[in-house]
């Protein structure tokens, strides 16, 4: 679910860079630098902090199957 919602804000995104970009008023910098900072960033941003819980679960399962495979062996 987390991803269908960033696929969306990336598209919107794009949309709003190409609306920059070709806009009489707007530059391909402009379109640029809202990509970057309305896209990019919020977004890599937004994924690493929820994906915080995740890495810690493959974090915990990782230490218990070493200590199952160290118990085994010892």
């Amino acid at each position: 679910m987390m991803y269908i919602v960033a696929i969306a804000w990336m598209f919107v995104v794009t949309l709003m860079s190409v609306v920059e970009a070709v806009s009489t008023h707007g530059s391909i910098l402009g379109a640029i630098t809202t990509f970057i900072f309305y896209g990019i960033l919020p977004l890599g941003l937004l994924l690493y902090l929820l994906g915080t819980p995740l890495r810690r679960r493959h974090l915990k399962a990782k230490e218990a199957a070493e200590q199952e495979k160290d118990a085994g062996i010892g």
